[in-house]
């Protein structure tokens, strides 16, 4: 694909990555793409939601070029280019982009979507991989979407779940609010898409979350953590016991989405669906 046809304002500069004249400020922390970079590969999280978010790619083949959104360090984009699916990764943050390049991912769009200035009409499949939450009005972006996408083709979210767990955890994180699969469903269908599947995923986090961030925050007992401390204790553990049990629990949910079983609740949510 020949990004400068899809968005006149791009240019290609000497670093490998295109960028546009301007970049827009996001609800996202500055250092957070760094942070990430270094638990993605060692991370259960991560693994289990790229496994999630390539099961619902094949279940619901993007009709082109895949679009991944506020794609951080290209964790996910790198995954869906190696199963083959020509990807362009848009990420605003400079970390992330230099992270994806070294990573692999042969094209990089530094810019906000807004910014990127993708003319109607031009995106075949686009990926929103726990980037909606940080969107102040959520309609009025996903409408946008609708806009960029080609007739029939698709949008693949996925979100944190229940605004009951929210925590201090979300506001570092940059959230604006967290979702059910009914809430994302219709905010989907709002914007002019139609869902073709929708699932909860994580479906064992929602109590941990609950006992060991939920809880201590609404009742004051939390320690402030700093961002590092939280992402590490969030997506790393030594204990082998655990990862055998996490590795039990991620297979049994693979094998329900796989088979298009919709699960009933979990601590993120995932959907696919498409433009008529």
């Amino acid at each position: 694909m020949n990004l400068r046809e899809i968005a006149p304002d791009l240019e290609l500069g000497p670093e490998g990555w295109w960028s546009s004249p301007r970049l827009s400020d996001i609800s996202y922390p500055k250092e957070g793409n760094d942070l990430y970079f270094s638990v993605e590969d060692t991370s259960f999280w991560f693994a289990h939601r790229n496994s999630c978010i390539l099961e619902a790619i094949k279940l619901f083949p993007p009709p082109g070029e895949f679009f991944d959104v506020g794609g951080g360090n290209g964790y996910v984009a790198r995954a869906i280019q190696d199963s083959g699916i020509d990807v362009v990764l848009v990420e605003p943050g400079l970390a992330g982009v230099r992270n994806a390049l070294h990573r692999g991912v042969r094209q990089v769009v530094r810019a906000t979507l807004d910014d990127a200035g993708l003319l109607a009409e031009t995106v075949p499949a686009l990926g929103l991989f726990d980037v909606v939450e940080h969107v102040e009005d959520d309609v009025a972006f996903l409408k946008e979407i609708n806009r960029l996408i080609i007739p029939h083709g698709r949008v693949y979210v996925t979100v944190p779940a229940y605004q009951w767990l929210w925590s201090d955890e979300d506001l570092l994180a940059g959230h604006y609010r967290r979702y059910t699969v009914q809430t994302l469903s219709s905010l989907l269908e709002k914007a002019g898409f139609t869902i073709d599947f929708a699932t909860y995923f994580f479906s064992f986090i929602p109590l941990p979350i609950l006992l060991s961030r939920v809880l201590p925050y609404r009742l004051g007992f939390h320690k402030k953590k700093a961002a590092e401390d939280a992402v590490r204790a969030n997506h790393q553990s030594d204990n082998p016991l655990v990862k055998r049990t996490l590795n039990m629990l991620t297979r049994r949910e693979l094998s329900e989405i796989g088979r298009l079983q919709p699960l009933r609740a979990g601590g993120s949510c995932l959907a696919v669906a498409r433009k008529g």
